[in-house]
């Protein structure tokens, strides 16, 4: 799909050697980068940039966000900051609050005092749509934000907090992506914590039965990583002086920080991934088809339905996703399939 990229920059991706990290880096590298990846290893995985260890334009930086020396270090020479480290899942962060917010907090906090002194040209950072709260909106709209619901959604709100004040007060140039469930190649399908569809899927693959919270209602505005990797490419480049006019930036006057929503504007029910993941991966295994399904309680601090407005970002920076759910599912089955099968 032709959009505007990164092109002969220097680049760090925090974060790098995990899911959307590590497909970062490898687009970057397509494109003539000097990519910096820094990552500590405690969820992102070596195997994820084995590919790149070797590359002529990577330099891995095993460090952590807690330490600001290590930002610093890693940030030396960068002009454009993709900042992704951080500790999701809302379950994980019930379970151990102060990890989570150690890590999403403090560390971001270190990531942006080292951009602010090494003068980096803009950073752009993982937001979540789980700031949004207990709003019962839908679509949910940049400007319309609830109460957070999980010390992970807490998180994530104090870093638009944080990107705000440094924006105002520093002049750090800050753009946040609000990332919808985000999935697709690489994505962890093992731990207590995995996402749904890469845990689904290694079930499936499995003949296991996956156990879906809930009586299936509930909804996501699935978004495949390939719509990711556009949005840190048009946010890192986007002519934010020329094309503010008339918006209304979320948390902020026109002067600070802006976040976008990073989906698709579609929603789809559990029910519905399942018998899509169902029906691509029997295309593998025709017994895939008859596995059964089970359900029990809805999980603690998960909210019922989740789909975003794209309106923003398709009006400011001119962003098309590229795949649906169908679209993304049949690629990241595929994937999943030749990789882990």
């Amino acid at each position: 799909m032709d959009y505007k990229r990164i092109q002969n920059t220097r680049v760090l991706v925090t974060g790098g050697a995990g899911f959307i990290g590590s497909n970062l880096c490898e687009d970057l590298l397509k494109y003539n980068n000097e990519v910096v990846c820094l990552d500590n290893f405690a969820t992102g995985r070596v195997e994820n940039i084995t590919e790149f260890l070797n590359h002529p334009k990577f330099t891995l930086v095993v460090g952590d966000i807690r330490n600001l020396e290590d930002c610093k270090k890693a940030m030396e020479g960068v002009e454009i900051v993709l900042q992704q480290a951080a500790l999701g899942s809302v379950p994980r962060s019930l379970n151990d609050p102060t990890t989570t917010n150690s890590v999403n907090i403090s560390g971001f906090l270190n990531v942006l005092i080292a951009a602010r002194d090494e003068k980096v040209k803009r950073v752009v950072y993982a937001a979540s749509s789980s700031t949004y709260g207990d709003s019962p909106n839908l679509p949910k709209v940049e400007d319309v934000i609830g109460l957070p619901l999980s010390p992970y959604a807490v998180t994530k709100y104090v870093n638009e907090l944080y990107a705000h004040v440094f924006a105002i007060n520093y002049g750090l140039d800050i753009v946040g992506l609000r990332y919808f469930n985000v999935y697709g190649r690489r994505q962890n399908p093992n731990g207590a914590y995995a996402a749904v569809i890469p845990k689904f899927t290694m079930q499936l693959m499995a003949h296991e039965t996956p156990h879906i919270n809930g009586d299936g209602s509930n909804s996501r505005d699935f978004t495949y990583i390939d719509n990711v990797i556009q949005m840190n490419h048009l946010a890192a480049l986007w002519d934010r002086k020329s094309n503010l006019s008339g918006a209304k930036p979320a948390l902020s006057g026109v002067e600070g920080a802006i976040v976008f929503n990073t989906a698709v504007g579609d929603r789809n029910d559990l029910n519905m991934l399942v018998n899509y993941l169902k029906q691509y991966l029997s295309e593998f295994d025709p017994a895939i088809a008859n596995v059964e399904i089970k359900y029990g309680p809805n999980r603690q601090g998960d909210i019922p339905h989740s789909l975003a407005s794209i309106e923003k970002a398709q009006n400011l920076m001119g962003y098309n996703p590229s795949h649906n759910l169908q679209m993304g599912l049949k690629e990241a089955v595929k994937w999943y399939w030749e990789n882990l099968k």
